[in-house]
């Protein structure tokens, strides 16, 4: 298939490129600085998430967004949102897969307390967390295109093994065998990919949970 990737030089935007090449998939990278992207075998292009339009991003299968902006503006999820959004309605055979937050997952099972309203969410994460709600319950009224948001358990670890297996869930928090809320960015990238071959979770929301070390 032909998957771009929006923050391809990013730490998640990394690991999902490598596990689409490793699996033959046709790869670019989307990103603003192309110095950045070491990998080979794919195309890159220079370009700024908020200058993306439909024009860029029709010709792929899945359009992938991984973009994070730095510290102190974490209010581009929103702005970044948007622009995706517009460009997908005119480009309507483009899936749209956002690499989401754990914020907005449920903790209860009348959905009334997301994870990041429990006073335990971390305050570091608060204006990222804050700021992709919006953008996610923005998504949610969109129509006219086909999109996949995937949240992270509540421990998005980087440096995790690459376990190769995780467990899906829908709007809740799950955990792991030893009651954790933790999934690697390797295996996230698994999902990511394994969702864009096998689609299970079209214009909805999923999370996964894996096993730690």
């Amino acid at each position: 298939m032909k998957i771009a990737i929006i923050g391809a030089s990013g730490k998640s935007g990394k690991l999902i490129l490598k596990e689409a090449l490793d699996r033959g998939h046709d790869v670019t990278a989307l990103v603003r600085n192309p110095s950045k992207v070491t990998e080979a075998n794919i195309t890159v292009i220079e370009k700024d998430v908020f200058d993306i339009t439909a024009e860029d991003i029709k010709a792929y299968d899945v359009v992938i967004n991984a973009f994070n902006p730095p510290q102190g503006k974490e209010e581009q999820h929103i702005e970044a949102g948007r622009v995706l959004n517009k460009a997908l309605k005119d480009a309507p055979k483009t899936r749209l897969i956002i690499v989401g937050g754990a914020g907005t997952l449920y903790v209860d099972q009348e959905k009334t307390t997301q994870l990041l309203d429990t006073p335990d969410f971390p305050e570091i994460a608060r204006p990222t967390a804050s700021n992709m709600r919006i953008a996610f319950n923005e998504l949610l009224n969109e129509t006219g295109f086909t999109w996949t948001f995937l949240s992270p358990a509540g421990f998005f670890d980087p440096n995790g093994k690459r376990t190769g297996s995780y467990k899906s869930g829908k709007d809740h928090v799950i955990l792991n065998s030893k009651g954790e809320s933790y999934i690697s960015y390797a295996d996230y990238a698994i999902a990511i990919v394994d969702e864009i071959e096998n689609p299970k979770y079209m214009n909805e929301r999923f999370t996964v949970v894996g096993e730690s070390e």
